[in-house]
């Protein structure tokens, strides 16, 4: 057994490397920045939290003495103001300064492959990090990759959102630029392999699938899988700030997200050394096998964690439990009692069903528009869906709100709004089973000043019919709203 740190530990690939390394009998512990957060929804052998925020040493709990393994899996891409390639190389060297009062006998990062074109600030931010990790003095292992299909990955959502929605696609000159996909599997195969292993420490490697391929031919080849005929036409004049904009109101992902990956593929990205596979040699899947997993897992809800796992609680000392706790003072709310006549639990059902595919049971135009409305203004929109159709856990991301608190037993379900807002939003659902047993929908907002307190009045009107409706499309269980178009 070895005991491992792991930051980025709710992210997409934290979350499915500490599921491999407990499976492989090691004790890990999980650094979140929000306290309360947790990987998993359970109670879980050989899994410690440790919270801190390594962007504020000051709010950073002291790490275990006796860690042997650290794995730096921060990637800060939520805003685009500010120095960002500043704000990962504070982060990387407070990561540092942190380990340094421990045994740590290895660092494993996962970046990105770096090309040999003019580097995006995305990249340069990847190569600062590298340098400041190598240069600590710990035995530390690099490990470079370009696209990584999974589902619910970033570049994976994105290229099933073009494909899936769009027949024919005008593309940037950059859609021509080549990249070499490797499978999340291979990627964990990786990560877990290269643990206190002699030949990988103070080493860089590149990783890759076996295909070579421009983005173009990615999006052609997912569109054959899919079985779907698509057309893309490149042209010169769509700059990268404008194919973000592009992406981010066509695609799940947010503006500051897309224009940093668009950023980055400006330029080629494929593995220029081989050196990985003698040390671990392992053949990876190909691009459309990677596909095809991917839509396995979709298909049989077995996505462990997507891009989206993130959260988006602002400030210096974040708590989740004063979240989870939504505030009665100083807020404007909007309360829907209604009684149920059937039975609970087609009732819960739809409850625990809600958003995603399902919709809101009630003017979804509305709740699409404001989706809309959120995306212009650089917020995440209601594309994100949801992680699987009917089952959710604290943590999860249903379209613009992050579930809080989601317990059967209790039949209590608390959503935190992650839309952009002059305030604070929550949106909460409760089951009374006491007879008569009846259904408490509450939508709560603690404005910021006057203007959030505008806002709120202003759609006093809208709230009525809205939250009215959607509260008895949840009591009418065998209802079909039409609004779900």
């Amino acid at each position: 057994m070895v005991k491992i740190l792991v930051t980025g530990a709710t992210g997409f690939i934290g979350k499915r490397l500490i599921a491999n390394l407990l499976q492989d009998g090691h004790e890990v512990y999980a650094l979140v920045r929000i306290k309360g957060t947790q990987v998993f929804p359970y109670e879980t052998p050989h899994l410690i939290y440790v919270w801190g925020d390594l962007s504020n040493p000051e709010a950073l709990q002291e790490l275990p003495n006796d860690i042997e393994v650290a794995y730096y899996l921060m990637h800060s891409m939520s805003e685009i103001m500010g120095d960002f390639v500043e704000l990962e190389k504070k982060v990387a060297q407070n990561f540092v300064t942190s380990l340094k009062k421990t045994a740590v006998k290895q660092i494993i990062y996962l970046g990105g492959i770096i090309p040999k074109q003019e580097l995006s600030r995305h990249l340069e931010s990847r190569l600062t990090v590298e340098n400041i990790l190598k240069e600590s003095g710990i035995p530390t292992t690099i490990l470079r990759a370009s696209i990584i299909v999974g589902a619910g990955g970033a570049s994976f959502e994105i290229i099933r959102d073009l494909v899936e929605k769009l027949p024919f696609m005008i593309a940037p000159k950059w859609i021509h630029s080549l990249c070499q996909p490797i499978a999340i599997k291979d990627i964990l195969f990786y990560l877990t392999g290269v643990i206190l292993r002699e030949g990988c420490l103070n080493r860089t490697f590149d990783l890759g699938g076996p295909d070579i391929l421009s983005f173009k031919q990615m999006l052609l080849e997912f569109a054959k899988v899919r079985g779907l005929k698509r057309y893309i036409i490149s042209i010169p004049l769509l700059t990268p700030r404008l194919s973000s904009y592009w992406l981010a109101f066509i695609t799940s992902v947010r503006f500051s997200l897309a224009y940093y990956l668009v950023e980055s593929m400006k330029a080629d990205t494929y593995c220029r050394d081989q050196r990985i596979h003698q040390v671990l040699p392992h053949c990876c899947l190909s691009y459309v096998e990677s596909i095809k997993l991917a839509f396995l897992n979709i298909s049989q809800n077995e996505v462990t964690s997507t891009w989206m796992d993130s959260w988006e609680i602002h400030g210096q000392n974040p708590d989740i439990q004063k979240y989870v706790e939504v505030p009665k003072h100083g807020v404007l709310s909007n309360c829907q009692t209604l009684a149920i006549d059937g039975p609970i639990e087609p009732v819960l059902k739809k409850v625990w069903s809600i958003g995603g595919n399902s919709g809101w049971y009630a003017f979804n135009w509305a709740w699409k528009l404001r989706g809309l409305a959120d995306k212009l203004v650089g917020g995440v929109g209601l594309n994100r869906g949801r992680r699987h159709p009917s089952d959710i856990q604290a943590g999860d991301s249903i379209d613009f709100w992050r579930v809080l608190k989601a317990d059967l037993k209790e039949k209590h379900l608390i959503l935190f709004a992650e839309m952009k807002l002059p305030g604070e939003a929550w949106l909460e659902f409760k089951i009374d089973d006491t007879d008569p047993a009846k259904l408490i929908q509450t939508a709560t907002f603690r404005p910021k000043g006057l203007i959030g307190r505008l806002y709120w009045y202003m759609l006093v009107p809208f709230h009525y019919f809205i939250f009215g409706r959607m509260a008895r499309s949840l009591v009418e269980v065998d209802t079909i709203t039409e609004e779900k178009q």
